[in-house]
C-alpha cells in the first residue's frame, strides 16, 4: 500500500552511527537472520520506559514510545505470558535507525486497563486486533509496520488482513496464527494436544483459580517450556512478571483460551470480523515470518502457512537455541526483519 513516508528516513548522523554500531555488534555475535548460530547466554535485566498512557477505544493503554515522532511508525506487540520488555532491545535498535517505535501493553497487561468496570474482560482475537487500530487512531498514525510474536503475532496478522490499508508491512513470529472456533474444535494428534495442556487447564474452574493463585510461578514455567535454552535470570523475568499484576489479567487470559475452544462467548461487535477471519484470508502486504530453532511452544510448520502469504514474502529460521520469545532472545534478528520488510514494501 502507498505510504507518504519513505521506508527508511535519514536519521541524525550520530544516531545512525550509534544504531549501526549496535546492529553490527549484535549481528557479529551471531544474531543474524537465517540459519546462522545465535549463542544463548544469561539474559540481563533491562528496564524499559517511561510508560505513557492514552485512551484508545475501550482501553486506557500503557505504551512505550521511542524514536523521532516524524519517523515511519512500527507497532510491536508482545504475547502471553510476556510484556513490553520483550522489545527492550529491539525498540532502541529501530529507534536509532529513525523509526517511531510504539510498544503497547496488550489488554490485561501492565498499565493497560479497560476504562469501564462493566466492560467484558474479553480476550478474543478480533478484540486485540481492534485495540491495535484504536491505538493507531489515538496516536494519529495512519499507517505502520506491525510486528509481534505469540498473541502479538496473531494481533499483527489480523490487523494486516482486516486493515491492509493501515499496515505497511508485517513481521510475524510463527507465521500465520489467525484461527477460528470452528477450526479449534477439531481434535489434534495426541502429541500436539499435549503441548496445549495449559489451554485445557484454563478450561476448568480449577484452572482459573490455580492461575489466579499462582500467576507468577505459572508463567515462569511457560517461559521455561517455551524457551528451553534461554538462560534468563530472575531479574529479567521479574520485570515482565510485574505486568501480570493487572486487575484484568487473569480474566482476559482465561477468556482468550476458553473463547478459542468455544467455551466462552465473544462480543457481538466482533462477530463480522470473526466470520471473515474464520475463512483464513490471505496476508497481501509484504511480510517476513520468523521462527526460533528451539521454540518449545506450540507452533505451525512454515510450510503449512506459506500459501496464506500472497504478497512479497520471506521466512527466516533463527538458529542457535532461540525459543518462543524471539524478540527478546534474538533482538538484532528481529530488528533486522523489521528494517528489511520495510524495504520490501518501498
Amino acid at each position: 500500500m502507498p505510504d507518504p513516508s519513505p521506508a527508511l528516513i535519514q536519521p541524525r548522523r550520530r544516531e545512525f552511527i550509534s544504531g549501526a554500531a549496535m546492529l553490527t555488534s549484535a549481528m557479529m555475535a551471531g544474531l543474524i537472520p537465517g540459519r546462522a548460530s545465535a549463542a544463548v547466554g544469561p539474559a540481563a535485566a533491562k528496564s524499559f520506559g517511561p510508560v505513557r498512557q492514552i485512551a484508545a477505544g475501550p482501553l486506557d493503554i500503557g505504551y512505550v514510545e521511542m524514536g523521532p515522532s516524524s519517523g515511519p511508525a512500527v507497532l510491536l506487540f508482545h504475547g502471553w505470558p510476556y510484556d513490553i520488555h520483550s522489545f527492550a532491545d529491539v525498540a532502541p535498535l529501530l529507534a536509532s535507525q529513525g523509526y517511531r517505535v510504539i510498544v503497547p501493553h496488550l489488554r490485561g497487561y501492565g498499565a493497560t486497563t479497560l476504562r469501564s468496570a462493566d466492560a467484558p474482560r474479553n480476550g478474543q482475537q478480533a478484540a486485540l486486533a481492534t485495540d491495535g487500530i484504536a491505538l493507531m487512531d489515538a496516536l494519529g498514525i495512519r499507517q505502520a509496520i506491525v510486528a509481534g510474536f505469540d498473541w502479538g503475532a496473531r494481533t499483527a496478522d489480523i490487523m494486516a488482513v482486516l486493515w491492509p490499508e493501515r499496515c505497511k508491512a508485517l513481521v510475524s513470529v510463527s507465521g500465520y496464527l489467525i484461527g477460528s472456533q470452528a477450526a479449534n474444535a477439531k481434535p489434534l494428534p495426541p502429541k500436539a494436544e499435549l503441548q496445549w495442556w495449559y489451554q485445557f487447564y484454563f478450561a476448568t474452574e480449577r484452572g482459573r483459580e490455580g492461575y489466579a493463585a499462582n500467576t507468577k510461578a505459572f508463567n515462569r514455567l511457560i517461559w521455561e517450556q517455551a524457551s528451553p535454552r534461554w538462560a534468563f535470570d530472575d531479574a529479567t523475568y521479574d520485570l515482565s512478571a510485574a505486568s501480570f499484576v493487572n486487575p484484568d489479567h487473569v480474566a482476559i487470559v482465561i477468556h482468550n483460551y476458553r473463547w478459542r475452544l468455544g467455551l466462552a462467548q465473544g462480543e457481538p461487535q466482533y462477530d463480522a470480523a470473526e466470520a471473515r477471519l474464520a475463512a483464513a484470508p490471505p496476508v497481501t502486504i509484504p511480510a517476513i515470518t520468523m521462527e526460533g530453532d528451539a521454540n518449545g511452544a506450540p507452533h505451525p510448520d512454515p510450510a503449512a502457512y506459506r500459501a496464506r502469504f500472497t504478497g512479497a514474502y520471506e521466512h527466516r529460521l533463527i538458529g542457535g537455541g532461540i525459543g518462543h520469545n524471539l524478540p527478546q532472545e534474538a533482538p538484532a534478528a528481529f530488528a533486522k526483519a523489521v528494517i528489511d520488510v520495510a524495504r520490501m514494501s518501498a
